[in-house]
């Protein structure tokens, strides 16, 4: 494109060509690239605002000249890190067509790396990526030896005392060593954070005082949200985020992010204009498919307006871009994929399908930094045909909502039968075995960011939701959750111990089961939301992590050394954490199964016995002599054997220790009975009363080994 006509000989033009990639704003010290993608604009604007506002004097504008290939570029000189700037795009207005130009809207930079300000007033911010990292590396922990734990960046510390007041509820509180030591105590190898990405709360929650807590809103998806620095808007962000990494890695903890890449806060055709409906709205986000060619109707199977087009050349770069940026120059060790359903369509001439050979799951299949880092799918989305658990291919993982739901049934006693349990408890193999998964495919969870919280899951039969201004309309009402007789809190001692004990059975459940546990920040210590399944517009003490000490009222930290230990016990033992599949049979000639199912009186299950749907107690024998697996040079690899009891009973029941060649007698390492406290020796052929409702942990004694 022609810049322009030089006035006079010796003319400096205020503005440098430039270069077309990358796309963004590239800092030096010499000058700033900028680029940007609207292939459809007549012109564009690069703005540069200084600090007396965005208002006209506060902005200097400088013409793009430059375009190739649908990319606005150029280069200034001596712009200076923590500059604030933005676009204004004019071209054609016909929204029929998918085009929304508007010159009077500033647009943030799809690739900035910074965001300042908020909805209705935000710039995008020019960045010095310079940081020392140190020795810092990507640990690359197997999945095998993953636990993960969901925690929200604000909520996790905003009421935690013993972090500086001024760093509560941001990154760099995140990375105290009060945290970090906190973390790797209970035994976490993962942390994974709600969205981080630049987003901002939809105008409806505005207009009523509230604000998207969560952050499952972006806008900008290379910059780290703002609201969690400590030092303000303009780059800072960026450092204190670098900064947060480090010090997780440096305490062993891995960081993978909770990314929205499959709709935008832009929502429906009627939304706010932040970036990309200003610069490509036709090629960003999907349109209702017709026979007849384009419908300008946004296609919509995220529930929130849009649906980001991820077959479009330049939504796939960007998408990619932001991954390999957040792996690359970030340090993140992987992500969790919100809806990943809806970026797995193709578009026929009449329909949207859910395909596993689309363009984007092939690109990070084939891209050599995307395919080695940990990549968690959220295997369904607002459509039916979109619920896709057990269908992700290689090297995917999923969050496992059948694991959830079957566990969250037993321990309430509404089991058809204990046949899904023990499927879901050795790994779901029904979901994951049969095209060459391995039991770590699956996430397993009790609770998320989204529902109850482990103890609001034993204290509640219904949601209440009427903080969040919708009549209670909100959220799910399939809980599968019991009150244990009182709706809500209670000073009833009986009914606070059972359901402590309760948590404490399905946090042990969680950590004892094959798969990739995921614990929700705050369930170890018995957080409580107060009965609220939905609070992702609650950003208050109904969401932030209660951070009080035991005794105190409402501290529950009996639960919290329940987890730690059975965590312990997961990481201590090979045998709990195994690679392969359990395969039911003996792991060595003339050797005990690897895995047996035991009936209450000692005998293995028989089909009856799967069938029985008043059965409520199930032994999980697991055989470490030897394990199935070679150890890293192929040597054999030997552990202690265990027998976990699961009884959900309401009474108490009588447990048959059978005789056998190969376990003569153990001890009881974790308990939630009471009555059978860790310490306590048992041996083949004894029965053992287990009291109602409890796991028991039982671990073979080495002196007393076969």
């Amino acid at each position: 494109m022609t810049p322009g006509l030089w006035r006079t000989l010796g003319e400096q033009a205020p503005l440098w060509p430039g270069r077309n990639w990358p796309l963004g704003a590239t800092w030096s010290p010499e000058s700033t690239n900028f680029a940007v993608y609207s292939p459809a604009a007549t012109e564009v604007w690069l703005c540069l605002l200084d600090d007396d506002g965005a208002g006209t004097g506060g902005e200097r504008r400088l013409p793009l000249t430059e375009q190739s290939l649908g990319i606005w570029h150029g280069a200034v000189p001596d712009v200076a890190p923590g500059t604030r700037y933005g676009f204004r795009v004019d071209g054609p207005w016909e929204p029929d067509e998918g085009l929304r130009f508007d010159a009077r809207t500033l647009l943030l930079d799809p690739y900035g790396r910074a965001v300042a300000g908020t909805e209705g007033a935000a710039q995008s911010v020019v960045v010095d990526p310079s940081f020392d990292w140190g020795d810092d590396a990507p640990m690359r922990r197997r999945w095998r030896d993953t636990v993960i734990y969901e925690l929200h960046v604000k909520g996790f510390t905003r009421l935690h005392d013993r972090i500086p007041e001024e760093l509560r509820g941001t990154y760099a509180g995140l990375g105290h060593p009060v945290v970090t030591e906190y973390l790797r105590d209970l035994g976490v190898t993962a942390v994974e954070l709600l969205p981080v990405q630049q987003f901002f709360s939809e105008p409806a929650l505005l207009e009523r005082g509230t604000v998207n807590y969560w952050g499952y809103n972006p806008i900008s998806y290379f910059a780290p949200d703002a609201a969690y620095c400590s030092t303000g808007d303009r780059g800072g962000q960026v450092t204190e985020f670098k900064q947060m990494v480090r010090s997780l890695h440096a305490a062993g903890i891995e960081v993978i992010l909770d990314v929205v890449y499959n709709h935008t806060a832009e929502a429906g055709a009627d939304g706010p204009t932040y970036s990309f409906r200003g610069l490509d709205d036709r090629g960003f986000y999907r349109r209702v498919p017709t026979p007849d060619g384009y419908d300008d109707t946004y296609w919509d199977v995220t529930g929130c307006g849009n649906t980001v087009n991820a077959e479009d050349p330049l939504a796939l770069r960007l998408i990619l871009d932001s991954l390999r940026y957040w792996v690359t120059e970030m340090h993140v060790d992987g992500f969790r994929f919100d809806l990943m359903s809806a970026l797995t369509r193709t578009a026929g001439p009449d329909a949207v399908s859910v395909d596993m050979a689309c363009k984007l799951l092939i690109a990070i299949g084939q891209d050599p930094v995307l395919r080695h880092v940990k990549l968690i799918a959220e295997p369904w989305d607002t459509s039916m045909d979109g619920y896709l658990v057990g269908g992700m291919p290689p090297p995917w993982v999923e969050w496992n909502d059948q694991y959830r739901d079957t566990i969250r049934d037993f321990w309430r006693g509404h089991s058809d039968g204990l046949h899904a349990v023990a499927t879901r408890l050795a790994g779901s193999s029904d979901l994951y075995a049969d095209d060459g998964r391995s039991a770590y495919n699956s996430v397993n969870f009790i609770t998320a960011h989204d529902g109850f919280t482990v103890r609001d899951l034993v204290s509640y039969d219904q949601k209440h939701n009427e903080a969040n201004g919708e009549d209670n309309r909100d959220g799910t009402d399939n809980n599968r959750s019991w009150n244990h007789g009182v709706e809500g809190e209670t000073s009833d001692p009986d009914v606070v111990a059972l359901r402590r004990r309760q948590v404490a059975n399905l946090m042990a459940t969680l950590c004892l089961s094959n798969g990739v546990p995921m614990l929700t920040a705050g369930d170890e210590r018995g957080r409580t939301q107060h009965g609220n399944n939905n609070a992702y517009c609650q950003d208050n003490e109904i969401s932030w992590v209660d951070w009080r000490a035991d005794g105190e009222p409402g501290a529950w930290l009996d639960v919290y050394e329940v987890t730690r230990a059975a965590l312990q016990l997961r990481r201590e033992h090979h045998a709990l954490r195994q690679r392969h599949w359990f395969e039911g049979r003996p792991a060595i000639v003339g050797g005990p199964k690897d895995l047996a199912w035991l009936h209450p009186s000692g005998r293995e299950m028989t089909d009856d016995d799967w069938h029985d749907a008043g059965l409520r107690t199930i032994g999980m024998f697991v055989s470490g002599k030897p394990l199935r697996e070679p150890g890293p040079r192929g040597e054999q690899q030997i552990d202690t054997s265990f027998l976990i009891w699961f009884h959900a009973g309401a009474e108490d029941v009588e447990v048959h220790l059978p005789e056998n060649d190969w376990v003569r007698a153990g001890s009881v390492v974790l308990s939630t009975d009471p009555g059978l406290p860790a310490g306590t020796e048992v041996a083949v052929g004894a029965t053992v009363r287990i009291g109602a409702r409890s796991v028991v942990v039982m671990q073979e004694s080495e002196r007393a080994a076969g």
